[in-house]
């Protein structure tokens, strides 16, 4: 047997003894008292639950785990809860939803549009862009898929538009544009909301069964465009100004005041109220506005229920990124009211939490509301039975 060699033997002896330790750092935490501790295991008792992907076979599944996370995945989820309690509510808030952003350039239109045939919003709030953009897709024009990177000036020599990586065809925008403004013309006189306009326009893109507008026309809810100047509407209902101007005729008014005393009617007429805020912007201060404006109906509402999903942040100090917490001090939302906000980008979030709420059936038994205008005053707001 060959013998093992010094250093082989050195190296075992010392694998076998104990190393000691080179560092004389001690630590014992201070410790607390009886009052801390029991504070201590209040904040301690729920753990963040690790996604786990082999659980989650539905869109509601996911946003459910996302509740048990963190950081935005737990706002999201906690969106999701405050709809839950919303359309449990046996009060039915009347929900109204803004929205803001370059959404139907982003592909949410079937969504929004499934909001509404699905009962989850009783008004809808907009921007102008979002609904002319529905019903430009509405007579038959696409959005393209494009690039962030895209060479403009080339783009501006084909007539294309850029919504970020979105193109349009502004030659198509031009016959929209003209097209509504010649539609107009019928109204020539008139003075409307944008509620009644847009109701008008609505019935025109009827046989498009993915329209927001027309979707909503259908089941009575009222969409309101505070900012309709502020679009490729208010550049049609231009052109047919200029043509009335040169005419001596005198042209439709869309009167954003009508617009004011309408919705207001519809806050003070609801038993609760909520909001559901997609981005920011006029919307959201519109809907909010309407609570504020109860008080010259003699009443003193606040929202309920409140959600939003945004990119927008607070510390900037615009309305769009203001959190709801603040809306609160303004009375618009309701100081014992369930809000949350997510703040995550509206073509990612929406249809999580819509997919959400319609896989978990929240809204197939919720009845309408059924609105009686007489111009511009709501004579009754029901419910459907």
């Amino acid at each position: 047997m060959t013998k093992a060699s010094p250093l082989a033997a050195k190296r075992k002896r010392a694998a076998k003894s104990p190393r000691k330790s080179t560092s004389n750092i001690t630590y014992s935490p201070p410790k607390l008292s009886a009052l801390k501790q029991r504070a201590k295991g209040r904040l301690l008792q729920k753990t963040v639950r690790q996604c786990d992907l082999a659980q989650t076979k539905t869109i509601a599944d996911l946003v459910d785990a996302f509740g048990g996370m963190s950081i935005q995945a737990r706002n999201l989820g906690g969106c999701l809860k405050v709809l839950e309690g919303m359309y449990a509510d046996k009060k039915r808030p009347t929900v109204m939803l803004g929205l803001a952003g370059p959404l139907i350039a982003a592909g949410l239109r079937k969504v929004i549009r499934d909001m509404i045939e699905h009962r989850m919003v009783d008004v809808i709030v907009s921007t102008g862009a979002i609904l002319y953009q529905d019903f430009y897709q509405a007579r038959g024009f696409e959005h393209w898929k494009g690039s962030p990177q895209a060479d403009d000036a080339m783009l501006r020599d084909l007539y294309i538009d850029r919504i970020y990586d979105t193109y349009v065809d502004e030659e198509a925008f031009w016959k929209t544009d003209l097209w509504i403004g010649r539609f107009a013309d019928a109204q020539a006189g008139k003075i409307l909301s944008s509620r009644a306009f847009l109701a008008e326009l609505a019935v025109q893109a009827k046989k498009d069964k993915n329209s927001i507008l027309a979707t909503a026309w259908r089941h009575g809810v009222p969409i309101f465009c505070p900012a309709l100047n502020d679009s490729s509407i208010g550049i049609g209902l231009t052109s047919h100004y200029h043509c009335c101007k040169m005419k001596g005729v005198e042209p439709l008014t869309i009167s954003s005041i009508r617009d004011n005393y309408e919705i207001t009617q519809i806050v003070v007429k609801s038993k609760a109220t909520a909001a559901i805020y997609i981005a920011g912007g006029v919307p959201k201060n519109y809907i909010n506005d309407s609570i504020v404006m109860s008080y010259i109906f003699g009443k003193d509402r606040s929202h309920s229920y409140a959600i939003q999903l945004t990119t927008d942040v607070p510390h900037w100090g615009g309305l769009s990124g203001s959190t709801l917490d603040e809306a609160k001090s303004w009375g618009k939302i309701d100081t014992r009211a369930t809000s949350q906000m997510a703040f995550v980008e509206p073509s990612v979030s929406l249809p999580l939490i819509a997919g959400a709420v319609l896989q978990k059936k929240l809204t197939q038994k919720r009845p309408r509301l059924r609105y009686d205008w007489q111009e511009d005053t709501l004579k009754s707001l029901t419910i459907e039975k």
